[in-house]
């Protein structure tokens, strides 16, 4: 039998507008797209601006940065800004002390705050863990000046104004926002999951190391990351901590600069820029596994 349908004159031209309805969404979104492009540019220029002022600078001598605004280019350059900062600050001690408070810290943040997490957040109806949960919440809201004496006092007592005293209270202090963050996440996971390891005979240690964990590698790496850069830059806790000059970090070595009637600029950002290297290596040889732990996280 012959197809005896017709197209009215009202359905003729749907096709086109369809297709102009796409364009114009298109069009929409290409320019929309170039708007947040042009934001964004024109926020780097914030970080672009101090960076090269930093760049700048470290490479000036005290006379070429007093001449000029602080923005030209200076000829001829100075590298020597760079062994003098080497040798004032000792920098590979400094170094060293700082990687090793830095990772120790990021390495116990990451075992305690998500095993700490994980039991807030599968027993939160219960009114002793939301009591502790409240309660950790709190400490965001006390200012470290406040308990900056006490602090000193209770060290000093316990053998802890030292490197490992450190790692020590960066992980305590860390705990009330690395919480908030990790249960929020913890939460969201499917408790399926840990139903399912338990069937096949997994104990909670297990369910919590190889099925959870796992998982938490998003939250792993913004925790990672705020305490790697806190540890790293921190400097009123080394300074009101440490007492042997042989232990002091980067920031407190810095420090040598700051005189009591003038500073050294141009060597002292000379040192800056090479406190912040390790920090740029860190992250462009990590952050390969940073983005794939926040794609693994918003496909989960």
């Amino acid at each position: 039998m012959a197809d005896t349908t017709t197209t009215t004159p009202d359905d003729a031209p749907a096709a086109p507008t369809r297709r102009r309805l796409r364009r114009s969404e298109s069009d929409d979104t290409r320019r929309i797209s170039w708007w947040a492009t042009a934001l964004v540019a024109v926020c780097s220029l914030t970080v672009l601006v101090p960076l090269y002022l930093a760049v700048v600078v470290a490479l000036k001598t005290p006379e070429q940065l007093a001449a000029g605004t602080g923005f030209e280019w200076p000829n001829p350059v100075r590298w020597e800004n760079f062994g003098e900062a080497w040798r004032r600050t000792r920098f590979p001690q400094a170094l060293t002390n700082t990687a090793l408070i830095t990772v120790g810290s990021v390495v116990l943040t990451l075992l305690t705050s998500s095993l700490v997490s994980y039991g807030i957040a599968r027993n939160m109806h219960r009114r002793f863990f939301k009591g502790a949960y409240l309660y950790l919440l709190a400490a965001l809201f006390i200012p470290f000046p406040i308990i900056m004496l006490p602090l000193v006092k209770q060290t000093a007592a316990l053998g802890l104004d030292n490197q490992a005293g450190l790692i020590v209270l960066y992980t305590i202090y860390g705990l009330s926002l690395n919480i908030f963050i990790y249960t929020a996440y913890i939460r969201s996971i499917p408790i399926e999951l840990e139903e399912a390891a338990r069937v096949d005979g997994a104990s909670t240690w297990r369910v919590l190391w190889q099925v959870i964990f796992p998982l938490l590698t998003p939250m792993n790496a913004t925790v990672g990351i705020l305490t790697c850069v806190w540890a790293w830059n921190d400097f009123i806790m080394p300074l009101v901590v440490l007492t042997e000059p042989g232990s002091r970090t980067l920031p407190l070595a810095q420090y040598v600069f700051q005189g009591q009637f003038n500073t050294d600029y141009t060597v002292a950002f000379a040192s800056y820029l090479m406190a912040m290297a390790p920090l740029l290596l860190v992250y462009v040889f990590s952050q390969r596994w940073v983005i794939s732990g926040v794609t693994r996280g918003s496909i989960k």
